[in-house]
């Protein structure tokens, strides 16, 4: 079965691949990219369908079914936008391979350096993260209590149907996601780390991505496109999560993707590229609502690229005031296609359904939203607390991340920025005594989880992205491209501050914002003072030098000094190659680590289980090693309590101080709690066991 179920798999890659050569031009970037967009939206709209049918558990139907999509994509492109030209994807890859080899070979020896390192580095950051992702389970706090929790209840209930989950995030998240990791959980033969695939797949894709448009930027410069392309490789938020099932990589790499095809379109005027923008937008939008915070700067950029663009060909009577409107409404009409097909049916109707909102709960809304600052002040509060998070982002982001998880690389970041302390201290910004809109108060010293597991761009972020993207709003270095995409990190920057309370996790949702900037670094190779030439700018060169270097650095000490999912022995902690699964999945919770071993080893893998638990506790590792548990919820989020189901084998419930809604008996097993733990993000409660026949 495991080696049908796989060899489906590959037929299906091999059909995706075929598919996405008869939709784009003969360029291996463009393959690539088309084939990601077919095939995370075959499975996608395959899992809606399969979900009507209740048959989201059946591998059968998933290795059928998912083959019907891309087969109807294919017919419908080749109606609006035939392909003329045939490629073999193979004999590109074989060319493409020993035309970067000759790019190489024929740099300066500065190049050749700065290059060098960084593919090194590059490299062996791979090679790590794919042996983290194949051979260590899963652990991040959203996926314990959660997205992963959520997936195994389709899974075992045959349906994606909204079921009421001890955590909100379990019935209001978009289901998209879900889709790709039941699939791909199915199709491999049950291997628990494929639920990473989309996640890690995206990582990838999202350097492909950003090297294409920066080819369409700079047409074609070679030595640009891959500085930003491996630049954005060791941009820390985003590669860190490239070992998790997070779900905001997946977001960054969606969005590179809108991105290249809107730029594409610019250089081409092929409508191909506008209907594939749209097919984007569909996806990424129906991924993460998060994504309306993104809608501005990706407006701006659609003003650039076609709403400003004549195109070949275009009638006179269809450009008025210098505006495309036939490419226009072509986007427009395609991406209300795509937004019917790929959006509304991910959760968000539903949502509207049982919460009244498209996002969740009001619970939800007001501790996430702008409403915690609205409704204190109105919006005269939001902009000033708004504008508080602005600087509170802009302190966190001149950090250097990843160095300093050693102690040496703690004391040169506390030494640098001691300068930015004085001065928010002097302007009395008041930015750590102000906590009305922080879900965790700001600190000059964030805790160590905090910037170990989710740091931000590192040194390539204030030390080049930042006074570049500046350098071009203010019009010193000219670049028409690099002006909107300025407004456009700017625009996100600001609806990430003024949307939401501030969150010292916020680095990950700066993943977004990291595509846009990257793209900057295209202008030290455009520009009078270019890299590339010979005996110029030494200055210059010195100073890209050194912040790659120390980039480099910290990328790799970010990836080897994980606390989260160790590759080696350190900071007082075992591999996560060698931990063993209940401790490595409660290693953020560690007082809840004896408790879920000895539940683990009282309750048999095939035992139905009631849980009385509670909205922040870990669910998924109680599924077992092998994910054959049934949990059923008996306390809902905001919902009353559920009566335990006929043919429930145990109870497991948390004795909270404040809301006793059971009460130990005397045979009940108490799995406890360690109560002696400090600092913990948030304490275990104290588990009890019951058994029910």
């Amino acid at each position: 079965m495991v080696l049908i179920s796989l060899l489906s798999f590959g037929v299906f890659l091999g059909y995706i691949g075929r598919t996405s050569a008869g939709i784009c031009r003969p360029s291996l970037i463009e393959w690539l990219i088309t084939s990601f967009l077919l095939f995370a939206g075959s499975i996608i709209i395959t899992g809606y369908c399969l979900s009507a049918l209740d048959l989201t558990g059946s591998t059968w139907a998933w290795a059928i079914a998912v083959f019907i999509p891309p087969t109807i994509l294919s017919f419908v492109f080749s109606k609006i936008t035939p392909q003329t030209t045939a490629f073999s994807p193979l004999k590109m890859v074989i060319s493409r391979w020993h035309a970067a080899q000759r790019w190489y070979v024929s740099g300066t020896v500065y190049l050749r350096f700065l290059f060098g390192i960084m593919i090194l580095s590059v490299a062996i950051i791979g090679i790590t993260n794919l042996l983290l992702v194949l051979f260590t389970v899963p652990n991040e706090w959203d996926s314990m209590t959660g997205h992963l929790n959520r997936v195994i209840q389709y899974i075992q209930r045959g349906t994606m149907a909204h079921f009421g989950g001890t955590n909100w995030n379990i019935d209001t998240y978009p289901k998209s996601v879900c889709t790709i990791q039941i699939y791909s959980y199915l199709i491999t033969g049950k291997f628990e780390n494929a639920f990473k695939l989309i996640h890690h797949l995206s990582y990838w894709i999202t350097l492909v991505a950003v090297f294409g448009i920066a080819q369409r930027i700079t047409k074609n410069r070679l030595n640009a496109s891959f500085f930003c392309a491996l630049a954005f490789a060791l941009f820390l938020d985003f590669l860190m999560q490239a070992v998790t099932t997070e779900t905001d990589i997946v977001l960054a790499a969606y969005l590179s993707c809108l991105l290249y095809f809107l730029f594409t379109y610019r250089v081409t005027y092929e409508n191909r590229y506008l209907y594939l923008a749209a097919l984007s937008f569909g996806i990424v939008y129906g991924h993460k609502v998060t994504f309306t915070l993104l809608l501005p700067s990706v407006f701006v950029v659609m003003i650039y690229t076609v709403f400003l663009q004549k195109g070949k060909g275009q009638k006179k009577e269809n450009v008025i005031l210098g505006i495309n409107w036939t490419a226009i409404f072509k986007l427009g009409i395609a991406i209300v296609v795509c937004f019917c097909l790929w959006t509304l049916p991910t959760g968000y109707v539903k949502n509207i359904q049982v919460f009244g909102h498209p996002i969740g709960p009001p619970t939800s809304l007001k501790h996430q939203s702008i409403e915690r600052a609205t409704s204190n002040g109105g919006y005269r509060n939001l902009f000033e607390q708004g504008s508080r998070n602005v600087v509170r982002y802009a302190y966190d982001f001149v950090n250097l991340d990843g160095l300093r998880n050693v102690k040496i690389g703690q004391d040169i970041n506390r030494g640098m920025r001691i300068p930015l302390v004085w001065l928010e201290d002097k302007l009395r910004m008041r930015l750590d005594e102000t906590t009305e809109f922080s879900i965790v108060p700001f600190s000059f010293e964030r805790r160590f989880e905090f910037f170990n597991g989710n740091p931000y761009w590192g040194i390539f972020g204030f030390a080049l992205v930042f006074p570049l993207l500046f350098l071009a709003l203010f019009g010193i270095l000219r670049s028409p491209s690099h002006w909107f995409l300025a407004v456009a990190l700017l625009l996100h920057f600001a609806a990430l501050s003024y949307s939401a309370p501030y969150d010292p996790w916020k680095g990950r949702y700066f993943q977004e914002t990291g595509v846009f900037g990257v793209l900057f670094l295209t202008l030290l190779f455009t520009h009078k003072y270019s890299l590339e030439k010979s005996g110029y700018s030494v200055a210059l060169k010195t100073y890209v030098g050194v912040v790659t270097v120390v980039a480099c650095i910290s990328a790799l000490l970010a990836v080897f000094l994980n606390f989260r999912c160790l590759p080696f022995d350190a900071l007082g902690k075992k591999s996560a190659f060698k931990t063993e699964r209940i401790p490595m999945m409660t290693f953020a919770r560690p007082d809840i680590t004896q408790a879920y071993l000895k539940f683990d080893e009282l309750v048999p893998d095939s035992a139905t289980v009631a849980l009385g638990t509670i909205n922040d506790d870990f669910e998924y590792p109680l599924y077992g090693k092998h994910l054959t548990r049934r949990l059923i919820p008996i306390r809902p989020f905001e919902q009353p309590l559920r009566p335990i189901p006929p043919g429930t084998d145990y109870l497991m419930y948390a004795k909270s101080d404040t809301i006793a809604l059971f009460r130990p008996l005397p045979t009940d097993i108490r799995l406890g709690t360690d109560t002696t733990m400090k600092g913990m993000i948030v304490k275990g409660e104290d588990y009890y066991l019951r058994k029910l026949k």
